[in-house]
C-alpha cells in the first residue's frame, strides 16, 4: 500500500493525472485521475435546477459556485490523502448534460437564463426543422430552442453571438476557446458524420428559412468549432485558473480536451464506443446510445441520431424522466423512518427497498406508475404529473410497489428502444450500464436486463460515471499513440478486457416486464388527462 501511495503521489507532482468535471443534472462532480486511469481523488457538489417562469434553468452563480466547490473538495481529498497540495495536472476536460440552449452577446453577456434538456417547449421548432432537414430534431436540441425562440418573436435572438451548451460555455471561460466535442455537436445541430462537422446543407437550409428575419449573423457564425476526441482544445488560462480554483493554488496552461456531453462521457466510461455495443446511463433522466453499423431506414422522432465523441454515428433514446418519482418515493419511507424515531442511513433504505422490489411478482402484481416529473417526448408529453394506479384487485404489498416504480423509471426508454430492435433490426450484443439506477449492486443490472432482454455489465468504476469518463478523455488525448484510435485506447489502456459485472436477462423478467408494459401503454390516456387536468 505504502509503495502505491508513493506512485500515487509521484503522478501527482509529476503531472500525470488528469482531472474531469462533469455538471450532471443533480451532482457536479470532480474526479481525479492517475496515469494507470484509476481514480485517486474526487469532489461533489449537490445542486438542483429551478423552475422559473415555465423555464428549467440553472443561473450562472449555480454553476460557478458549484464547479469550484466540487474542485475544492477534489483538492481537499488529494491533500487528505497523499498530503499534497494540488497545483497542476496533466490535462483537464469538462462535460455536462447535453443540449440546451445558452446565448450570449458580443460582451459576452447571457441574453436569456438557461434553458436545459429538461424543457419540453420548442415543440412547433423541432417538427418544422425535422421536416425541413429530413434529420429528426428533438425538442431539446439547440437549434429547436434557436428557432422557436425565432417563432416566439423574441427579442434577444437579434444580439445573439454565440450559442453554445453548457460544458462549451465552461470551457470557453476557461481557456477562451469557442470549441464542443463532436459528441454534444450532434446534440446542437445534425452532423455529417464523414466530414466531423456540422452539415453545411442543413446549415444553408436554416439560414434560408430565417432569410427574412433579418439577422445580422448565419449560423455558422454563432456556432462552436467542432472537434473530435483526441485534438487540441486549448489550454486552461490565467484567469480560468482562478475561476476554476479561487485559492489560486492551481496554475495556468493545463491542456484541455474538447467538452462534451454527458452521453460521450458516458459512452467512454463504459468503454461502448466500438459498434454494436451500447451503453445506458440511468439517473434523473435515462438515454441509451447504440453505436450503429449502419444508418436507419428512416426518420423517426423518437431517436437521436447523435456521435461517439470520435464522431461514429450513435443511435439515442433519451428521455426526461427515470428516477426522479422513484427517489421522491423513497424519501417518503426515509421520513416514516425518521418520524418512528430512528436515525435513516439512505443507502440502507435504498438497498432495502430495492431488493425487496426483487421479491415482487414479475409483473408487478397488475400496479401501474408513470414517473413523469416533466415532459416525455418519447411518449409525447408536453408535461408530466407523476402518478401511481392500481385497481382493488390488484396485489398491493410493498415489494410490488417498489418493483414497479423500477419498471416504470424504464418504460419510456424501453418504448424508444423497440423502435431500434424491432422496427429497425439494431442488433445490440450487451449494454454496459451507469448511474444511481445501478447503484444498489444487482437489482437496478437485473431490472435493465429484462426490460430490454440483452445482457447488462456494470463496472467497478461505473459509480463514478460521466466524470471519470471525461477524465478518460482528457488522458487520451495527452497519451494517445500516434494514430491510436479512441476505441483502441480504451480497449488496450484502460479496460483491457474487463467487463465487469455481467448478468444475462431472466426469461420471468423479460415476460414480466412485457406484461408491465402493456398496462404501461394502455394507461397513457390516464396520464394523459391527469396532465389535461390537474393544472
Amino acid at each position: 500500500m505504502g509503495a502505491d501511495i508513493e506512485r500515487i503521489k509521484n503522478d501527482i507532482e509529476a503531472g500525470r493525472t488528469s482531472l474531469g468535471i462533469e455538471l450532471g443534472s443533480t451532482r457536479i462532480k470532480a474526479v481525479l485521475i492517475d496515469q494507470d486511469h484509476r481514480p485517486i481523488a474526487s469532489g461533489s457538489h449537490d445542486w438542483e435546477n429551478r423552475y422559473v417562469d415555465h423555464i428549467w434553468t440553472y443561473t450562472l452563480k449555480d454553476i460557478w459556485e458549484g464547479i469550484q466547490d466540487s474542485f475544492a473538495k477534489m483538492a481537499a481529498d488529494v491533500k487528505a490523502s497523499y498530503g499534497l497540495t494540488l497545483t497542476t495536472v496533466g490535462s483537464i476536460g469538462f462535460s455536462a448534460m447535453m443540449h440546451g440552449y445558452m446565448a450570449f452577446d458580443k460582451e459576452g453577456n447571457l441574453l436569456v437564463p438557461f434553458r436545459t434538456w429538461r424543457n419540453t417547449m420548442t415543440e412547433k421548432a423541432a417538427e418544422k426543422l425535422t421536416e425541413l432537414f429530413q434529420y429528426n430534431i428533438p425538442q431539446r436540441w439547440s437549434i429547436a430552442h434557436l428557432y422557436q425562440a425565432i417563432l416566439n418573436k423574441e427579442e434577444h435572438v437579434r444580439d445573439i453571438d454565440y450559442l453554445i451548451t453548457l460544458e462549451g460555455y465552461v470551457h470557453w471561460m476557461l481557456t477562451g476557446k469557442k470549441v464542443l466535442g463532436i459528441g454534444d455537436v450532434a446534440g446542437m445541430f445534425p452532423v455529417d458524420i464523414h466530414t466531423k462537422d456540422f452539415d453545411e446543407k442543413c446549415i444553408s437550409l436554416f439560414d434560408e428559412l430565417v432569410k427574412e428575419e433579418g439577422f445580422s449573423w448565419k449560423l455558422r457564425d454563432i456556432l462552436p468549432k467542432a472537434l473530435v476526441a483526441g485534438q487540441d482544445a486549448g489550454v486552461l488560462t490565467e484567469e480560468g485558473a482562478r475561476l476554476l480554483d479561487p485559492t489560486g493554488s492551481l496554475k495556468a496552461g493545463i491542456p484541455m480536451c474538447p467538452p462534451e456531453g454527458d452521453a460521450g462521457t458516458g459512452m467512454a466510461a463504459t468503454n461502448s464506443v466500438a459498434r454494436r455495443t451500447g451503453n445506458v446511463s440511468a439517473g434523473t433522466s435515462v438515454f441509451a446510445m447504440i453505436v450503429l453499423e449502419k444508418e436507419l431506414k428512416k426518420v423517426h422522432p423518437e431517436i437521436d441520431l447523435v456521435t461517439t465523441p470520435a464522431g461514429d454515428l450513435v443511435a439515442m433514446v433519451h428521455c426526461n424522466n427515470c428516477t426522479s418519482d422513484l427517489n421522491a418515493w423513497v424519501n417518503l419511507f426515509k421520513e416514516f423512518y425518521e418520524a418512528m424515531g430512528m436515525e435513516a442511513d439512505m443507502n440502507q433504505i435504498f438497498g432495502t427497498l430495492y431488493h425487496k422490489a426483487l421479491e415482487g411478482e414479475a409483473d408487478c402484481g397488475g400496479l401501474l406508475a408513470y414517473n413523469y416529473f416533466s415532459g416525455e417526448h418519447i411518449t409525447h408529453f408536453e408535461e408530466g404529473r407523476p402518478l401511481f394506479v392500481r385497481r382493488p384487485e390488484d396485489h398491493f404489498n410493498l415489494a410490488n410497489f417498489i418493483r414497479t416504480h423500477l419498471y416504470t423509471s424504464l418504460g419510456a426508454l424501453k418504448t424508444g428502444m423497440d423502435i431500434l430492435t424491432r422496427e429497425e433490426g439494431v442488433q445490440v450484443d450487451t449494454l454496459l450500464g451507469h448511474g444511481g439506477f445501478f447503484k444498489t449492486a444487482g437489482v437496478g443490472q437485473r431490472v435493465m436486463a429484462g426490460a430490454m432482454g440483452v445482457p447488462v455489465s456494470v463496472m467497478e468504476t461505473a459509480g463514478e460515471g460521466g466524470a471519470w469518463g471525461i477524465a478518460l478523455l482528457a488522458a487520451y488525448m495527452k497519451n494517445k499513440a500516434e494514430g491510436e484510435s479512441l476505441d483502441q485506447y480504451l480497449a488496450d489502456r484502460v479496460f483491457a478486457g474487463n467487463i465487469g459485472t455481467v448478468m444475462e436477462p431472466v426469461k420471468e423478467d423479460m415476460e414480466g416486464f412485457e406484461a408491465f408494459m402493456e398496462r404501461y401503454r394502455r394507461g397513457l390516456v390516464i396520464e394523459r388527462a391527469a396532465v389535461e387536468q390537474l393544472v
